[in-house]
């Protein structure tokens, strides 16, 4: 099995859900990861969690965690073919019966795991044979 370097990172996050359509709320603040994604049935904001209003739908504290693609690796372009790499990073995290909130952009994998759980999922990954880091600020 193939095994990947992740980055945690030390900002909380939220998972907030909006109405189909919805703007971007002026509270959203960006953070290490700042999401949005809208189908013809909701607008989910992946943000800053300080700022998210208590009625507003939402679910926090998350951590998360990116990987880490190796110098010049072709492992997150879609057209190289590779495939497996969410299934050998979640598998570790079922087993260790922790829920995640995953997405991918162009270039990785993010996995978003709840505040409490965080330190188990590093530990599952470890025991898995991948790797688990600080962040390196940009």
């Amino acid at each position: 099995m193939t095994t990947y370097n992740l980055a945690r990172y030390p900002e909380r996050l939220a998972v907030v859900q909006l109405g189909p359509g919805s703007e971007v709320p002026s509270w959203a603040e960006s953070s290490s990861v700042f999401s949005i994604t809208a189908t013809s049935t909701e607008t989910s904001i992946i943000c800053a969690s300080r700022s998210v209003p208590a009625k507003t739908r939402h679910h926090r504290p998350y951590t998360a965690f990116a990987v880490v693609p190796d110098e010049g690796s072709a492992d997150f372009d879609i057209a190289s073919g590779v495939t497996g790499v969410l299934v050998a990073l979640l598998t570790p995290l079922a087993d260790a019966g922790v829920s995640v909130f995953a997405l991918s952009t162009f270039g990785t994998d993010w996995i978003l795991v709840h505040e409490s759980d965080a330190d188990r999922a590093e530990e599952a990954w470890r025991r898995s044979g991948h790797t688990v880091a600080p962040a390196t600020p940009a």
